[in-house]
């Protein structure tokens, strides 16, 4: 319970910094103000790969409406993680520390398979897990 509980609905999401493929320190703070989904997602992941152009089109949708994403990695290959942002067109912001399953983040959400994703409002309060497909759009939609 104590390890599910702060990352339950209504709660803050818990803040993390990690860097993206620039070598930039990001917090996960500094996209308060906006929707965000926090999506954690590998190059290797074949159900991440075949949601990817769902998100890419709610993205474009809602990007000037207060929605963004941020992608955090399980990868650990470096060149594969970069070549799937570019086949994917991931315009949004990404993260990973190249560890694959012992991710730090990953770790602080709990994250034993994916993909898995949080939906935070403007505050980041969690407000939705895992919205993918139809449920994605659905819930920009009524919220945005």
């Amino acid at each position: 319970v104590e390890k599910i509980k702060p990352l339950s609905i209504g709660q803050v999401a818990p803040d993390f910094t990690s860097t993206t493929p620039e070598g930039e320190e990001v917090k996960l703070s500094d996209f308060r103000g906006q929707y965000v989904l926090l999506d954690f997602w590998a190059a290797w992941c074949a159900p991440c790969r075949d949601e990817n152009p769902n998100i890419v089109a709610e993205y474009h949708a809602y990007k000037d409406k207060g929605f963004t994403v941020l992608g955090v990695s399980l990868d650990r290959d470096r060149e594969a993680w970069l070549k799937a942002i570019e086949d994917d067109q991931l315009a949004w912001t990404q993260v990973s520390d190249l560890k694959m399953w012992q991710s730090d983040v990953a770790h602080q959400y709990n994250i034993n398979a994916i993909p898995a994703s949080f939906m935070l409002d403007p505050e980041g309060k969690i407000v939705g897990k895992n919205l993918r497909g139809p449920a994605l759009g659905k819930f920009l939609e009524e919220n945005l």
